[in-house]
């Protein structure tokens, strides 16, 4: 089997292994779905006392909420991905199976997680979409070309959340437990990404500053192109890099990390 095809394989299992869990998926459609009740509910409220905040009207502030839903587990803002498998991998030392594998470490972990995103994307992160769109007063795009510049989006930001993430359970092999780390983690991409408030509403040099952080690939730049307020080309050069640095910074580490495999626990 060539590389190319080992690798789709690798996305093809990781996608059918996510889909086994229906009762998790069901229990998770249900729960992005009243989130999403509480936070548009809260969005409408604010949107009333503020029309136009951040440059949204209220219709596209619903819209951005459903679509934050829809992209939570998809992108695994909130953690959630491969990275915690590898991490314990890394902390049991089984990594070293990994090592000897006639593959790339950090190909074969992307391609997995390409496989689970694309999953939890469309057994996860329609339904609640529809929901919102069908029961609420929302924004959508008419034309065509506006979802297919989403779709370009949405995979660019999979590999700059693959590329965060990476770097975080690599981390493991020096912190032997990272769920330090991954804490602090999550709550950075939980507020950095707009998740909890659209990154445009941020004032003065905190706005500037979260909007230039990696995060801000992963929710406000499909946002943003969904609700047809960005520049195509400077969205995707901007995801782009940050993709190709995070994945970059990801293969010197692992190259530093390769070097001590440490084995915990036996």
């Amino acid at each position: 089997m060539d590389a190319g095809r080992l690798y789709v394989a690798v996305a093809a299992g990781g996608f059918r292994r996510y889909a086994t869990y229906r009762a998790a998926t069901a229990a998770g459609v249900f729960t992005n779905t009243v989130f999403g009740l509480i936070i548009v509910c809260t969005y409408r409220a604010l949107w009333d006392a503020r029309p136009h905040l951040g440059g949204y009207d209220q219709a596209q502030a619903v819209t951005y909420v459903w679509l934050g839903q829809a992209l939570l587990s998809t992108l695994a803002i909130g953690g959630g991905g491969v990275e915690e498998e590898l991490m314990e991998r890394i902390r049991t030392g089984d990594v070293a199976v990994d090592l000897y594998r006639p593959a790339d470490l950090q190909l074969w972990w992307l391609a997995a997680d390409l496989g689970r995103a694309c999953f939890q994307l469309l057994g996860r992160g329609v339904l609640p979409f529809l929901f919102g769109m069908l029961c609420f007063h929302a924004y959508l795009p008419p034309d065509a070309g506006t979802w297919l510049a989403l779709l370009v989006t949405l995979a660019l930001a999979m590999l700059v959340g693959f590329g965060i993430r990476y770097l975080l359970a690599l981390s493991a092999f020096w912190l032997l437990d990272g769920s330090g780390v991954t804490r602090i983690a999550q709550l950075a991409g939980y507020f950095c990404s707009g998740m909890l408030l659209p990154l445009n509403v941020f004032p003065g040099t905190l706005g500037e500053v979260v909007r230039a952080l990696p995060w801000s690939a992963l929710l406000q730049a499909p946002a943003d192109v969904l609700l047809g307020r960005a520049d195509l080309l400077g969205v995707w050069l901007f995801q782009a890099g940050w993709a190709v640095a995070l994945l970059g910074a990801g293969r010197l580490l692992q190259s530093a990390a390769t070097r001590r495999v440490v084995v915990q626990g036996g």
